[in-house]
């Protein structure tokens, strides 16, 4: 909002009886100016006003879409709990749903995928009052990597309004800490295997360096889990690309079948030609005898 134009005039001081005081202040900014700059200086200052307007009106607006996603966020809530008891009797969901999503697999290391084996569901829970802030919870089976049943990381707006996070603290198990793994294969790998190595997809719930530009949290929440069927749903590439050299191939032995037979009719083509010439000749003998 613009703030209001404040009058640049000198207050007035008392003058001689022969010179009446001006009351300059009640004059508008625009007063003075030549016709052109006057017509833009009113115009700046009523497309103030109506911005103020517009301004308003986009506030009003933002209180009323909260309160109608607060609305539907406790009307989805019954159809997500139903969601997740289908997840659970299938095998190996949400790592396959991971995976197959393009962001979050280029996170997942080897090892990061055999322990998200062990992952049988995914929550994700936004703060009454939306604007605050959200909540992403893992549960997992008994596993070899760590004793936590659930891993959790949420994300809110502190009281300066300042965005932050905390997770659960991972306890891992000897010598099962994927974390310090990944940055000792870095070290020893070469400068072109770290650039291909990511780093542990379970370091992102230790780094709270950037909690208002979360990208990993922000793809779960608002694309994954909205509707994490899809990327489940994602066919194998690997298969896709065996398909289509298979329908390459078939497509060359195609195309040499067909060159062949037209190889063969041009030859039949020539035969022909050949036993029509033979006829006229033997007519033209015929015809001197």
């Amino acid at each position: 909002m613009a703030p209001k134009r404040q009058s640049a005039l000198l207050p007035q001081s008392k003058k001689p009886k022969s010179v009446p005081a001006a009351k300059l202040d009640d004059k508008p900014a625009s007063l003075g100016l030549p016709k052109g700059e006057k017509e833009q200086q009113e115009a700046i200052e009523h497309i103030d006003e109506v911005q103020n307007e517009i301004d308003r009106l986009n506030e009003q607006a933002s209180e009323e879409i909260l309160k109608v996603e607060q609305k539907y966020n406790k009307l989805r809530q019954p159809f997500f709990q139903k969601r997740s008891e289908l997840i659970a009797k299938i095998p190996n969901f949400w790592v396959t749903t991971f995976v197959n999503h393009p962001q979050v697999s280029a996170l997942l290391g080897e090892e990061d995928e055999e322990a998200l084996h062990y992952l049988t569901r995914v929550e994700v829970t936004e703060f009454e009052d939306i604007k605050s802030g959200y909540r992403i919870d893992f549960y997992f089976d008994e596993n070899p990597y760590f004793e936590n049943k659930v891993l959790s990381k949420e994300f809110h707006l502190n009281e300066s309004g300042d965005p932050s996070s905390k997770s659960t603290e991972i306890k891992w198990k000897s010598g099962k800490d994927l974390t310090k793994r990944s940055s000792q294969t870095q070290n020893k790998a070469s400068r072109k295997r770290q650039h291909e190595e990511p780093e542990s997809f379970f370091t992102w719930f230790t780094d709270h360096s950037d909690a208002g530009a979360d990208e990993l949290g922000e793809v779960i929440k608002d694309d994954i889990w909205p509707n994490p069927l899809q990327y489940y749903l994602v066919p194998d590439m690997d298969d896709e690309e065996g398909e289509a050299e298979d329908d390459d191939d078939d497509d060359e032995e195609e195309e040499g079948l067909e060159d062949i037979d037209e190889e063969g009719d041009e030859d039949e083509g020539e035969e022909d030609e050949d036993d029509d010439e033979g006829e006229e000749g033997e007519e033209d003998e015929g015809e001197d005898d």
